[in-house]
């Protein structure tokens, strides 16, 4: 059993900057890989970025390549998603998932959290 966190959210303006945070606890957070996936009311949830277990291995959406980076510290058991040049259409709620291996597919991951509104305004 993974039992997953989310923080960080709130509203900002387009443009800004936003951290998610994905503390995890449970089984062992190093032998986890993670991701984010996001959805906006009415939408499909999307694939926003992964990380594989020790880091080595990224994985990121098309819509935020280049603007956002996930990053794990295992010693602290969290996964950040550090947002930048925020756009309107990144309004949705985030959601960390833990699975065993790095995907981009959202069934494929195990647990996930309760989520974090994400809010950008124009």
């Amino acid at each position: 059993q993974v039992h997953l966190v989310e923080s960080g959210g709130g509203l900002v303006q387009a443009g800004g900057s936003l951290r998610l945070s994905c503390a995890a606890s449970g089984r062992t957070f190093s032998t986890s890989a993670i991701g984010w996936f996001r959805q906006a009311p009415g939408k499909e949830r999307d694939f926003v970025a992964a990380i594989s277990r020790s880091g080595g291995a990224l994985e990121y959406g098309d819509s935020v390549k280049g603007r956002f980076s996930i990053s794990r510290d295992n010693a602290k058991n969290t996964v950040y998603l550090q947002m930048n040049t925020l756009k309107p259409e990144d309004t949705a709620v985030y959601y960390c998932v833990a699975g065993d291996a790095l995907s981009a597919i959202k069934w494929r991951y195990d647990y996930r959290g309760q989520g974090t509104q994400v809010t950008v305004s124009s």
